[in-house]
């Protein structure tokens, strides 16, 4: 039955394609959501996230059940020394373990899940956002119909040309980069960038590429003169504080020699007076 009304709905869709285009030739183009999905880090980032947590999920899960099982190796060991009534509670006890555990996989797993709800929140915005470029590029390029390539419509063919992905990406890149702008100048830039081609966008994008190159080249360059720079002026200051050092030691060395000397020829004291009239009256 779905497949019935798929079918019918792509063939509405080729058969009212088929009369515009007799009429003034349809303009058709596609979008790839998960290659548009793919490129915005916002996505990337909150998708890294929810993986963690899916992981923690699943690691909760084997532990349950490795609890459980442990509980029935238990009962199954110990069964012979119990009574009817003691088997039938630790049976019981492992089926409410078991409900738990059920319980817990189908909350976070399961239809309407925490999973497929987080998934979707993750989704829903950059979906919106899309759908209001879209929206935009349809009017503005006066398509007639923009489709998804990674949706259930099957693409039997589809030239490159008609590819808007790459111009609702950029629109989406600007846009974060608008909220981003510092000051009107860099608000008027980015709205000047939107109304150019793709061909002027790569222009302007290569030139600026090239610009940074040479910047991060300077930068490079300016960061390894200062390291030599720096590299002599220390070198330097080790050369003056070795012969400061040195000087040191040496003076330290002559104030030394002097006082051995000093030491070994002491210099002789005069009698005092007392001591000379002494002698003269012996």
């Amino acid at each position: 039955m779905k497949a019935t009304k798929f079918l019918l709905s792509v063939l509405t869709i080729a058969c009212f394609a088929l009369t515009l285009h007799a009429q003034r030739g349809a303009r058709i183009g596609y979008i790839d959501m998960e290659y548009i999905l793919e490129s915005v880090p916002e996505y990337q980032e909150a998708t890294t996230q929810l993986e963690g947590k899916v992981q923690k999920w699943k690691k909760d899960l084997e532990k349950m059940s490795k609890e459980i099982d442990q509980m029935k190796l238990n009962l199954s060991n110990e069964r012979v020394l119990l009574t009817k009534e003691l088997i039938e509670e630790r049976e019981e006890e492992i089926k409410i373990f078991e409900d738990e555990m059920l319980s817990y996989q189908q909350n976070r797993f399961g239809p309407n899940g925490d999973l497929d709800i987080q998934r979707r929140q993750l989704v829903q915005p950059i979906q919106d956002q899309v759908f209001n470029i879209v929206q935009e590029i349809a009017e503005a390029k006066k398509y007639d119909f923009i489709f998804d390539k990674s949706a259930d419509v099957v693409m039997l063919f589809a030239a490159e040309r008609n590819d808007i992905s790459e111009q609702v990406l950029r629109s989406i890149n600007r846009a974060a980069k608008r909220e981003e702008a510092m000051s009107k100048k860099e608000e008027k830039e980015i709205e000047k960038r939107d109304n150019l081609s793709l061909e002027e966008d790569g222009a302007i994008t290569e030139r600026e590429k090239a610009i940074e190159d040479k910047k991060n080249e300077r930068e490079a360059l300016m960061e390894e003169r200062k390291k030599q720079r720096d590299s002599i002026r220390e070198a330097k200051k080790a050369e003056f504080e070795a012969r400061r050092q040195e000087l040191i030691n040496k003076r330290q060395q002559r104030m030394d020699s002097l006082a051995q000397l000093r030491g070994n020829n002491p210099v002789e004291t005069t009698p005092s007076e007392g001591e000379g009239d002494g002698g003269g009256q012996n």
